[in-house]
Parts: structure tokens; sequence; C-alpha cells
């Protein structure tokens, strides 16, 4: 089969579409899938730059996020048929441990991610255990179907922001939520679903062009992060009182800022470290203003069935900034790492 694969860790030149072997089924649980696209994610460009403790098979298949069409399914695989359209849950657990019984699968201690520990998307064909699968949903009439390059871009960045600011950050209707960097998948899509809970959201980004989208998405007030100072304008926007949660994947770069734009009582939710993965913090600020700092990755089983929900009730359809053939996939890598585009980079395959 035609994929995108890894050669060695380094820089783009390292990506080539090449033919390697398709995967089969293995276990009676599995399903394979026909893929029609799949979708860039941050964590493809570290994947192809090298991880901390992570060792590949090269080459490498990148991507985490893809749709499809089921092509066969193990014996002892139920609601899930052959030709059925579908999506899934990029995220794969054992469903043994502690923390799988007890719904927290992304906690699970064999945790793998497509395209990172596992073979990814950007190929003609996958397999994956069918808990990890869904149909894709029908939306509410007038809305148009949900398309291959949508259903392909939904899954990762939507299930890690979902989990950031409903189950982690518990985010309330009045609150107001700072997101830095609109633009990616996952700060656009939290905007979204802040604003879905009733927030007030503050958005951020280096790009006038992005800041105008997002107050298409509903962003109440946008900054320019090169042009002003994000903690004075906060703190004035808020009374010097600050913002009840702050959005971050951006590390370094932000953290200081993030922490002076919290509230008492406020919460910090992190699921990156792009600029860099060491922070300091005053000890005596984090337990005198109470705050929560709060790790999330991912989400669980439960959590991607509860997004797939909202798509097919018409909500959260995913922002797509544009579509390139998969022969044509490391051009789309360019474009990505340029950081040029606004929503998901799709591949077709």
């Amino acid at each position: 089969m035609r994929a995108l694969v890894l050669r060695a860790h380094g820089d783009l030149s390292q990506l080539e579409v090449a033919d390697v072997p398709a995967p089969t089924i293995k276990h009676a649980r599995d399903v394979r899938i026909r893929l029609k696209a799949g979708a860039l994610n941050h964590l493809d460009l570290w994947t192809v730059r090298g991880l901390p403790g992570l060792s590949l098979d090269f080459p490498h298949i990148l991507g985490g996020d893809g749709a499809g069409i089921v092509d066969e399914v193990g014996d002892d695989v139920s609601g899930i048929r052959p030709g059925d359209r579908v999506m899934f849950n990029p995220g794969v657990s054992c469903c043994r441990c502690e923390y799988c019984h007890a719904g927290e699968h992304s906690l699970c201690v064999e945790y793998r991610l497509l395209g990172e520990h596992l073979p990814g998307t950007l190929a003609e064909y996958i397999v994956l255990p069918h808990v990890n699968v869904v149909r894709i949903p029908t939306p509410p009439a007038p809305d148009p179907e949900i398309t291959w390059a949508e259903a392909a871009a939904y899954s990762l960045a939507t299930l890690t922001a979902w989990r950031m600011l409903v189950t982690r950050a518990r985010v309330r209707a009045g609150e107001t939520v700072l997101v830095w960097g609109i633009g990616g998948g996952v700060s656009s899509t939290a905007l979204r679903i802040a604003k879905l809970l009733g927030a007030r959201v503050i958005a951020t980004s280096s790009s006038d062009e992005k800041l105008a989208k997002a107050r298409d998405l509903g962003a109440d007030i946008t900054l320019n992060h090169n042009q002003v100072d994000v903690a004075r304008e906060v703190r004035a926007l808020t009374h010097k009182r600050g913002v009840d949660v702050v959005v971050e994947n951006v590390g370094e770069a932000t953290w200081e800022t993030s922490l002076r734009v919290l509230a008492r009582n406020g919460r910090l939710v992190t699921c990156g470290a792009t600029t860099g993965s060491h922070v300091k913090i005053d000890i005596r600020r984090l337990f005198w203003y109470q705050w929560d700092i709060m790790g999330s990755t991912m989400g669980s089983h439960e959590e991607y069935r509860e997004i797939i929900r909202l798509l097919a009730q018409g909500h959260l359809r995913p922002l797509v900034d544009s579509v390139y053939p998969l022969e044509n996939a490391v051009a789309a890598f360019r474009r990505f790492e340029g950081a040029t585009h606004m929503g998901k980079m799709v591949v077709e395959i």
C-alpha cells in the first residue's frame, strides 16, 4: 500500500511517500479500514524531530487522525460491518488495567497513539481495535453530510480539547476562559467548546487574520500577543480579577503570563509544550491563590462517544484549512510547519 513514511528522525527531508506492507487483522476484535483521509497534528512534527524515549521501527507511518470505509472485521466484532463509513479514537488502550476499568483510558499503562507509537493514518489501510471505531454520524437537516476531510480532522483535537475543558477544567457558564494560539486544531476547538458551555472567551494569536476568524467562531475578545501585553490587557478587561481558566499548549513562552492572568481559585490546563517543556512557578503564589494546575492528554472512549454525539447534533464540525493528495503530503507538512494554517490540514488518500 502507499503511505507517507518517516525514514529517520530529523526534519521534513526524512519524509517520503512509499510502498509498504498493508496491515492485516491479527485479533478477533480488530477492524481493518480503507482510509479515505487523514489529518495532521503537531504530534506528527514532534515525531519527525524525535521525542525523548520514543523508539520507532523505520520506515514509520505518520498520522493520528483519519476516516474511511471498513474493509474487514475480526470474528468477535459486532456493531461494525464492512462497508461502514467510520472514524476513530486515535488512542489505543489495553482495556485491562485499573485505569481502563475506571474509564480513564488515556491514563492506561500501555496507552499508545496512532502515528506516534503505532503506525499511523497517512496510508491506504489501518487496523484498530473495534472499541476505537465508530460510524460517522449523520448531522441534523439541513446540515450537509460530514465529508471525509471533516471526519478525518475531528477526533484528536476535539477529544483533547473536550477533556481539557469539560473533564479536567470543568468550565462553567459565565466563566472567562483564555485560549492561547488560535489557529491550531486544539485551540480553535477549545474556543468553540468554551462557547458551547456558555463561557466568555479571550483568544490570542500573532496573526490578525486568525484573530478575525476567531471572532467569527465566537471569541468575545481577541488579542494579538505580539502587539500587546497579554497580562496587562487581560487584567484590565477583567477589572484586575483575572480569568477562571487558561487553556495552555504553548509551554515556556507563555507560562509566566498564563499564571499572571489566573484569577484566585483559577484553573490552568495544559496539553502541550511547543516552545519548551521546562517552566518555573513560585509555590507561594500557587497555594496563596489556590490555583489548580492540570495536565490533560487525549480522552477516554466514553468522552469520545460524547463528542461523536455532539457532532451528530451538528456541533463542533471541524475547520478544514486545506486538503492535499497523499502523493503531495510532504508539501502539506511544509505548510503545517510554517504555521500559516487556520484549522486542520487534511491528506486525501
